[in-house]
């Protein structure tokens, strides 16, 4: 065998193994950036200074009351009284506190003062935990879904 040929045969797997390295390195490349991901739409959305995903649902699951004070850089939403046309002699009054950027249960607080009529004047009643908590649950349950709608649209 000639040298030719003996440096060739021991050069061949060498090139081959290099050219394999190169065409599965480029091949990867190219198939990381054309396919989409599908990952979940970000739980921390900041355009405003609180978590818009609970921002939004807060507002929407608040729309029947008159708002007496909003703040979306603090996440202060307070609400006016509100009477039930159904208990007429019973009102509520809202305020809740957006407390992170993050879509999580911890960050939303709220808080509710109800007034039975006594007499002709309005007095201080207890509000049940049961009545603030499902509250807490609406609001949560609503900023989840326009979370997983923000992944449709």
């Amino acid at each position: 065998m000639s040298r030719l040929s003996l440096s060739t045969a021991k050069m061949r797997p060498l090139v081959m193994g290099l050219s394999a390295v190169a065409l599965v390195s480029g091949l990867s490349a190219c198939a990381s950036n054309d396919r989409p991901t599908a990952d979940l739409a970000a739980s921390q959305i900041t355009t405003i200074g609180v978590n818009s995903y609970l921002w939004r649902a807060t507002l929407d699951s608040l729309s029947f009351m008159p708002l007496t004070q909003t703040d979306s850089n603090g996440g202060v939403i307070l609400t006016d009284w509100y009477v039930n046309p159904q208990n007429p002699s019973e009102r509520m009054k809202l305020n809740i506190s957006i407390l992170d950027q993050d879509l999580r249960a911890d960050a939303l607080r709220v808080g509710a003062s109800r007034q039975v009529r006594n007499g002709g004047t309005w007095v201080d009643a207890p509000v049940k935990a049961a009545t603030t908590q499902k509250l807490e649950q609406i609001i949560l349950t609503k900023a989840r879904d326009l979370r997983r709608g923000a992944l449709t649209n």
